[in-house]
């Protein structure tokens, strides 16, 4: 099977495998209500690694100027200590899911602090504080994400 990364992280192999096969999309809103029942906005499931690229480099902008601190992106490299959630470490995530509506802002992200074969799934979440967005836990490992959607 190919090896695919974004932003020089491998993609978990069953991920590879649903991007060929063409199996990677969006399962539905019940189906996403379902799985991340606080996640409210609609969402675009990335199909390419191109995609992701592009979409993952606004982490980067995030994280590098200081006015945009409520996304709570940051390089855990330019740190002291371990980033932990509710931030993202923008070096250790890539997006797969965006915003499908323009201007919302969120996104599902692969979390490859926890394994780089499987790497948990993390969400933005606005709602819990419209002011300030928390990362959250959607699955510990993509595998379990990839099972609870169906795919």
């Amino acid at each position: 099977m190919e090896h695919l990364t974004v932003r020089g992280l491998a993609l978990p192999a069953q991920f590879v495998s649903l991007l060929a096969q063409g199996r990677w999309r969006h399962p539905g809103s019940a189906t996403i209500a379902g799985v991340i029942p606080w996640f409210e906005d609609p969402l675009v499931f990335l199909g390419s690694t191109a995609e992701m690229e592009r979409e993952s480099r606004s982490m980067d902008m995030f994280a590098d100027d200081p006015s945009y601190a409520f996304f709570r992106e940051v390089r855990g490299s330019a740190l002291d200590t371990p980033v932990e959630l509710p931030w993202l470490d923008v070096e250790q995530a890539v997006l797969i899911a965006v915003n499908r509506m323009p201007g919302d802002d969120v996104a599902l992200a692969l979390d490859y602090r926890t394994d780089p074969l499987d790497p948990r799934v993390v969400g933005s979440d606005f709602w819990t504080n419209p002011r300030l967005c928390n990362w959250r836990v959607v699955a510990p490992a993509f595998s379990v994400f990839a099972a609870n959607l169906g795919l």
